[in-house]
């Protein structure tokens, strides 16, 4: 009973308070630098705020969902220890409730939505969408002409220089160096290059500073050697800047490697049928956009057309297609799609929060009535 009173505490409440305005201006002020999505992952979309100390990153304060994780227990349990239940606050215990599977929903979208965007090309079939600027790093076997093999190696494991083990797979990788956004060209005069294999022999790589804008995209490239056991395959020069893939031979086996958006793929395909983009008479002023797509599904035997256009999306499978850009001479279509396990909680925390105000207000109206009566 001690704990659940020191956790409903007053002083929780503040520190928690405190904290979370601490982190507010803070998160603010590193947009100049870092750009709003990248200081909203680091400050608000995380457990930690982290800092280098020499070559470690370590944890110098408490992140969003910290804060906010603790926040919440604090409300809960204030409300168990000093809520006396009486059947004239049902409407306020019902509002509170609403309140709290309110701030449960944010908790629950920040740390399980995502969204992604998917371009396909009139006649093309994907079954997946790209991430706006995650990247993995991609091991393609492409020696099978009819299926290709992919494993995908996520940034946090190859964002800094060492070995990579791949269960499943005949050889390992090891980074060499690592540049979290960089200049390619061609090499000039007496510039050296680590690759030894592949194009990277010709290119020349220049580090830059990781940019800031919402509207730029890092290079991200780094120079990987190939290990079949002991032995030295080679080492690569990837970077989501270059055009093609490099590719090697082990075990008779074709492999290619490649820096790329992260790919969520999806267990159904999509095919752009038409695309339409209507203006407004005598001006470049889209007014309407449109998609046709037909969405295949074999686990469920399921094959239609599904018109996406300006505010009416496709929903299938807890994902939502928007219709949100085009291109290539109105031959590409760009949805975005998002996907939020808890989109359903505001309706229902909004529902509550109505319902229990509403009860409360009658049941007063009610108990003035009869009173007067």
């Amino acid at each position: 009973m001690k704990t659940i009173e020191r956790l409903a505490s007053t002083q929780l409440t503040l520190v928690c308070l405190g904290l979370a305005m601490v982190l507010v201006i803070a998160g603010t002020l590193a947009q100049v630098n870092m750009g709003t999505f990248a200081a909203q992952k680091e400050f608000f979309n995380s457990w930690c705020v982290y800092s280098w100390l020499g070559d470690m990153k370590v944890p110098v304060f408490p992140g969003g969902l910290t804060v906010g994780a603790v926040w919440m227990v604090n409300l809960l349990a204030a409300f168990a220890v000093r809520f006396k239940f009486q059947r004239s606050d049902t409407g306020i215990l019902i509002s509170h409730l609403g309140v709290i599977v309110l701030l449960l929903s944010q908790f629950l979208t920040q740390t399980l939505a995502h969204e992604s965007n998917m371009p396909i090309e009139l006649g093309q079939t994907r079954n997946y969408s790209e991430s706006f600027r995650e990247m993995e790093l991609a091991l393609v076997m492409t020696s099978d002409p009819q299926t290709d093999r992919v494993t995908s190696i996520p940034y946090s494991l190859f964002s800094h220089e060492g070995p990579i083990h791949l269960p499943g797979l005949p050889f390992s990788l090891v980074i060499r160096r690592f540049y979290p956004n960089a200049q390619i060209g061609m090499a000039g005069p007496g510039q050296s290059s680590l690759a030894t294999a592949g194009i990277g022999m010709r290119i020349g790589v220049q580090e830059l500073a990781p940019v800031s804008s919402d509207d730029e995209v890092n290079t991200v490239t780094g120079y990987v050697e190939v290990l079949e056991g002991p032995k030295s395959l080679g080492t690569w020069l990837v970077s989501s800047g270059l055009g093609a893939p490099q590719s090697f031979n082990v075990e008779g086996q074709d492999y290619q490697i490649y820096i790329r958006p992260r790919r969520h793929y999806y267990p159904f395909t999509m095919t752009l049928k038409e695309f339409h983009h209507d203006i407004y008479p005598g001006t470049d002023i889209p007014k309407n956009f449109s998609s046709l797509v037909h969405l295949v599904d074999p686990a469920k035997r399921e094959a239609r057309d599904a018109l996406i256009y300006m505010n009416h999306p496709l929903r299938y499978e807890g994902k939502t297609f928007y219709q949100a850009s085009f291109g290539k001479e109105d031959r590409l279509s760009v949805f975005q799609v998002v996907e939020n396990p808890a989109s359903w909680a505001p309706y229902i925390a909004c529902s509550l929060v109505v319902l229990g105000l509403a009860v409360q207000f009658l049941s007063h109206l009610f108990e003035f009535v009869r009173k007067r009566s």
